[in-house]
C-alpha cells in the first residue's frame, strides 16, 4: 500500500470518526461531484479519489466503489457524469451510483468504462472495509470485522486500527481485535505484533482460531511457531471441555424427551404391572391433537398461534387420558395377572390406533409449527442451545414435579401408592382398586399425550411417532425402577447422557445396542432397578 493511499484512507477514516452523524450522512448532491471525479485522471488520481470518497464516511458511496471494483462503473463522454452500467445487447442500462435508480440507456459509444487494476481493487477493498467498519449499526461493523477475519487481509489492518480507536461496543471491539490478529498473522509485520496476535487468538479459543493457528504453526519459525503451538494446545483443551459440556447438554435434552415419554409408562407399569405396548400411540395422539389445534387456529384465529401449545396441552391430556381409560375398561381389566396377554392385546391396540390415524389424517407427516418463543438458538460459550430443546427440558421437569405433587399430596395419589404397594390390603381398606386402575391408566396415558405435544416440536408428526420411543421408555422404566418416578428421572437422564457420549464413537444404532446390553447386565445384579419400590406385595 502506497504512502499516498494510506494517508488518504487514514485521514478519511479519522474524519469519518469525528464528524457528527448529520455530517457523516451526506446529501447525494454533495457526494455526486466526488464520484464524478473518478472519471478523470489516471490510476494515481483514481486512487486519491477513492480515498476522498472513503473520507466521507458515508455508506452511500459503497455501491459506486463496488461497481468500480467489478468493472461496472462508466462515465458519459458528453458530460463526464458517472453511472453504474449493465450491458443490454448493444447498449447499456444506466443506474444512478448513489440512489441506484434507473437513469435511462446509453449506446456503447456514448459511455466509457473507468479502468481499474489489481492495486486499485485492493484500495477499494480497504475503502469498503473502512465504510462498513465505521457504520452506525453495530451488527454491520461486526460483520465487516468477521469478513476481514475470514479473509485474513493485511490491507484491512489500518482500517481496523482506526475503527478500534472509535469503537465503544465491547462485543464488536473484541471481534475487530480478532480480525486484526488474523490479518497481522498473514502479513509481514514484525515478530512482536505477531506474538500479540497469537495471544489474541489464543484467548479467542474456538475452532476458527485453532484452524488459523495451525496454518501459522506450519508456516512460521522460531518464537512465533512456539507460541502458536502453545496456543493450539490450550485451545484444544478448551474445545474438548466445551465438547463434553455440549454432549452433556444433548444428553440432558435427550433425557428430558425420554422422561416425558416414559413417565406415564412408569405409572401404569408400576401400579398395574401392565406391559402397555400402546403407550407410544398415546404420545402420537397428543402430537396429532397439537396438529389439529394449530390447524384450527391457523384457519380461524391466527392471532392465537403463539398460544397454540398452551391450548393443546390440556386437550391432549384429556383426549389421550379418555382413550387410556377406555382401553383399560374395555380390554386391560380382563387381563390382569397375565402380562404376556396384556402385551399382545396392547400391541394389537397400537396397530388399530395407528391405522385409525392413517385413515383420518393420512400416512404422510403433518406439519406442526414452532411458536416464536420456541424458535431459534443462542450461544453459551462454545455451546449452541436451541430454544425448543431448552423449553422441553423445563417442561419435562415441570411435568415431573406436578406428577410428584399429585402422587404425594392428593387423596388419589395416596390411593395409588397404596394399590401399588399392596393391592389386596388396599382393597380390604375400602379403596376401589378397579377405579384406581382405570384412573391411573388414564393419568399415564394423559401424560403421554402431553409428551406428544412437546415431541411435536422436535420430531415428525406421523402415525409411527410413538414407535420410536416405546422401547427406550421401557428401558428407562426398568433401569430406574418399576413404578418409581425418581428412578425414571435418573434413568432417563443417565441413558440420555450415556447415549450422546457413545454416539461419536460407536454411532447412534451401535450406541443404543451397547446401552441395551448394559441394562441387561445391570438388571441381572439389580432386578428391581436403581430405586426399587417398598411394600409387602412388591417385595413378595
Amino acid at each position: 500500500m502506497s504512502f499516498l493511499k494510506s494517508l488518504f484512507l487514514i485521514l478519511g477514516l479519522i474524519f469519518g470518526v469525528f464528524v457528527s452523524p448529520a455530517v457523516a450522512q451526506s446529501e447525494p448532491e454533495t457526494l455526486r461531484p466526488l464520484i464524478n471525479e473518478l472519471a478523470k485522471g489516471k490510476y494515481a488520481e483514481t486512487e486519491q479519489q477513492i480515498g476522498a470518497l472513503a473520507a466521507t464516511g458515508d455508506p452511500a458511496v459503497a455501491p459506486a466503489l463496488k461497481a468500480l471494483s467489478e468493472g461496472d462503473l462508466f462515465f458519459r463522454k458528453s458530460d463526464g457524469v458517472v453511472f453504474i452500467a449493465e450491458k443490454q445487447g448493444n447498449s447499456y442500462n444506466l443506474k444512478d451510483p448513489l440512489t441506484l435508480e434507473a437513469a435511462g440507456e446509453a449506446g456503447r459509444r456514448e459511455v466509457k468504462k473507468i479502468k481499474v487494476n489489481n492495486k486499485l481493487r485492493r484500495v477499494i477493498r480497504s475503502a469498503l472495509g473502512s465504510l462498513t467498519l465505521m457504520a452506525s449499526d453495530p451488527n454491520v461493523r461486526r460483520l465487516a470485522a468477521v469478513a476481514i477475519f475470514k479473509a485474513k487481509d493485511p490491507e484491512g489492518i489500518e482500517a481496523l486500527d482506526v475503527a478500534l480507536a472509535a469503537e465503544e461496543d465491547e462485543g464488536v471491539r473484541r471481534v475487530m481485535e480478532q480480525a486484526r490478529a488474523a490479518a497481522v498473522l498473514n502479513s509481514d509485520l514484525d515478530e512482536t505484533q505477531k506474538l500479540d496476535a497469537v495471544a489474541t487468538l489464543s484467548d479467542m479459543g474456538n475452532r476458527d482460531a485453532l484452524s488459523l493457528l495451525l496454518s501459522v504453526r506450519a508456516s512460521s519459525e522460531g518464537v512465533v511457531r512456539s507460541a502458536a503451538s502453545e496456543a493450539i494446545t490450550k485451545i484444544e483443551k478448551s474445545i474438548a471441555t466445551w465438547d463434553a459440556a455440549q454432549n452433556i447438554w444433548y444428553g440432558v435434552s435427550l433425557g428430558s424427551v425420554l422422561l416425558l415419554a416414559a413417565i406415564g409408562l412408569a405409572i401404569t407399569f408400576g401400579v398395574m404391572g401392565v406391559i402397555n405396548m400402546a403407550h407410544g400411540e398415546m404420545v402420537m395422539i397428543g402430537a396429532y391433537t397439537t396438529f389439529v389445534v394449530q390447524d384450527v387456529i391457523r384457519t380461524s384465529m391466527p392471532g392465537l398461534f403463539e398460544y397454540s401449545l398452551f391450548i393443546a396441552l390440556p386437550l391432549a391430556f384429556l383426549v389421550a387420558g379418555l382413550i387410556g381409560i377406555a382401553i383399560e375398561r374395555g380390554v386391560i381389566r380382563w387381563l390382569y395377572g397375565r402380562p404376556l396377554e396384556t402385551l399382545l392385546a396392547t400391541w394389537g391396540i397400537s396397530l388399530i390406533l395407528q391405522q385409525a390415524v392413517r385413515s383420518i389424517f393420512g400416512p404422510t407427516n403433518r406439519e406442526v409449527g414452532n411458536p416464536d418463543w420456541m424458535s431459534g438458538a443462542f450461544e453459551l460459550g462454545q455451546m449452541t442451545i436451541t430454544y425448543n430443546r431448552m423449553w422441553i427440558i423445563v417442561f419435562a421437569l415441570l411435568v415431573f414435579a406436578g406428577l410428584m405433587l399429585v402422587l404425594k399430596k392428593t387423596p388419589f395419589g395416596l390411593y395409588t401408592r397404596a394399590v401399588t404397594q399392596n393391592r389386596r390390603m388396599a382393597a380390604s381398606m375400602g379403596i376401589r382398586t378397579p377405579w384406581i386402575d382405570a384412573l391411573t391408566f388414564g393419568l399415564g396415558s394423559g401424560i403421554a399425550g402431553i409428551a406428544g405435544v412437546a415431541l411435536s416440536q422436535i420430531d415428525n408428526v406421523s402415525p409411527n411417532l410413538g414407535q420410536g420411543y416405546i422401547i427406550d421408555s421401557f428401558m428407562v422404566v426398568v433401569f430406574g425402577g418399576v413404578g418409581n418416578l425418581w428412578g425414571t428421572l435418573v434413568g432417563a437422564m443417565t441413558l440420555g447422557v450415556v447415549n450422546k457420549f457413545l454416539e461419536p464413537y460407536a454411532g447412534a444404532v451401535l450406541g443404543k445396542i451397547f446401552v441395551l446390553v448394559f441394562i441387561i447386565l445391570f438388571i441381572q445384579k439389580r432386578p428391581r432397578g436403581l430405586f426399587a419400590l417398598k411394600g409387602r406385595a412388591v417385595e413378595a
